[in-house]
């Protein structure tokens, strides 16, 4: 299946992707299912009530990241890309107090979130770390339907059988992409690149065409790509816009103080008095990545990028491509997001972006090789030197785990985003320096990250069972 641009960069809330938005896109397709009459168990009566379970590192973090409120929010017809947040404490205030939740289209239903939702803390399910069950009970409490999700990170949620799918061969993937009309169906970084010398394209180039067929496809005027790609930008930037205004701690007991504000007006002060030393674009890298995460943490809209919990990397470079490279343009803001998107189809398709499911440097890993791609692409990059601007950024995320202190998408988070970014930039640079030849290909590295996801132990994992998470100061 062909993985849009603007599948990849979905507006959304924090705190995560994959523990947030994940578990409440789920709750919703459930209703979905119930109101298309969906097979139900034979026999079963009338719909009465609801009851739900997190799995893996859905349940070991899902506090942390609410996902318990999540899929209440869900159940009652909320989505991730529209929230209203006042609506939404209404709503589940009016959950807990009746017991009940009533989404339009479907009965009321039972469902008591202190005892209907359960976080299961025993072995994760059998088809990804982030697993949740949906049942639906008739009137005499007997099974009415039960479906399994899976929430494989970037927001993105499968069925059982979905994940079961979309395990099919390389060669049936692409018959899929060439039927439905995509002229560069690329599912690897070497046929990226050889289509790109054969077609005389930049990556931004054939992803745009791909972009462009897509729309056609669903009916939608290849013509309006541009306008929707600006909209994406301006989100994004409107988020490090709203982090760097905002002060405060942060929800959910660790008592994190929000720093973007004070730091970018320490900045902006030296830099009025001439005293910015020559490492500040650094700290300005970090900082406008903070202010996204910091967002992100306190459960605001962001943008996936690929992930919540790396949301901070790819806004953070574009803010600095904008601001203060040479020769920036709203063109070149354009192919840095489509160079991006296709670096990041590619990590999605070959690995993983989930922190669940390969650890931090399938997150911020992922979001610096994307970042580092589209500054590359930007910046008047070769297709060579894009590709080896992502595998520079990737190599040197490998094996970072993910361990977040009290399931918290903020220590070591916030920051990790900020140093994210200047491995993008650095990556880049040094890509632009070279003629594309190297040693490693991004193939390979990907490769190498899979694996190493692999054999990484569940508690670096999403599950706070290890790492930086239990190495806490003491109170």
């Amino acid at each position: 299946m062909f993985l849009s641009l603007f599948d990849i960069f979905k507006v959304g809330i924090g705190p995560s992707s994959s523990h947030t938005m994940g578990p409440m896109s789920a709750a919703a397709r459930f209703l979905e299912a119930l109101r298309g009459g969906a097979e139900r168990i034979p026999g079963a009566g009338d719909l009465a009530s609801l009851r739900a379970s997190l799995h893996g590192s859905l349940a070991f973090t899902g506090k942390g990241h609410a996902s318990d409120r999540a899929v209440i929010l869900g159940l009652c017809g909320f989505d991730p890309a529209s929230l209203d947040p006042d609506a939404a404490e209404a709503a589940l205030a009016q959950v807990r107090a009746s017991k009940t939740v009533t989404p339009q289209g479907l009965p009321p239903m039972g469902f008591d979130p202190e005892n209907d939702l359960v976080f299961d803390y025993g072995p994760p399910l059998g088809g990804h770390a982030n697993g949740l069950i949906l049942r639906a009970f008739d009137s005499r409490g007997a099974p009415y339907l039960t479906q399994t999700y899976y929430s494989i990170g970037g927001g993105f949620v499968v069925t059982e059988a979905e994940l079961a799918r979309s395990a099919q061969g390389e060669e049936a993937l692409h018959a899929q992409k060439a039927a439905l009309g995509y002229p560069f169906p690329f599912g690897s970084a070497q046929e990226m690149l050889r289509m790109g010398r054969d077609s005389g394209l930049s990556i931004a180039d054939m992803k745009r065409r791909n972009e462009a067929a897509q729309m056609r496809h669903n009916g939608e005027d290849p013509a309006d790509l541009d306008a929707r790609l600006d909209r994406l930008l301006e989100t994004m930037d409107a988020v490090v816009t709203r982090g760097l205004a905002q002060e405060g701690i942060l929800p959910g007991g660790l008592n994190v103080r929000r720093r973007a504000r004070a730091i970018h007006a320490q900045l902006l002060a030296e830099a009025g008095q001439n005293r910015s030393q020559p490492h500040a674009v650094n700290d300005y890298l970090s900082v406008y990545a903070m202010a996204v995460n910091e967002e992100n943490a306190a459960g605001a809209r962001v943008v996936t990028a690929p992930t919540n919990g790396a949301a901070g990397v790819i806004p953070s470079v574009l803010r600095y491509y904008r601001t203060q490279c040479i020769g920036a343009s709203a063109a070149g803001a354009r192919d840095f997001v489509l160079a991006a998107a296709a670096v990041g189809g590619l990590i999605k398709h070959n690995a993983s972006i989930s922190g669940a499911e390969v650890g931090c440097q399938g997150e911020v890993g992922s979001a610096a090789a994307m970042a580092a791609a589209g500054l590359c692409a930007a910046l008047g990059g070769s297709n060579e030197q894009v590709e080896n601007a992502a595998e520079i950024a990737l190599e040197h995320h490998l094996g970072m785990t993910c361990d977040p202190a009290g399931g918290l998408v903020q220590v070591p988070c916030i920051e990790r985003n900020g140093l994210g970014a200047i491995k993008a930039v650095s990556a880049a640079s040094l890509a632009l320096r070279g003629d594309g030849v190297h040693f490693m290909p991004l193939d390979n590295c990907i490769e190498a990250m899979r694996q190493t996801g692999r054999d990484m132990s569940a508690k670096y994992k999403e599950t706070s069972q290890g790492g930086l998470a239990v190495n806490l100061p003491e109170c």
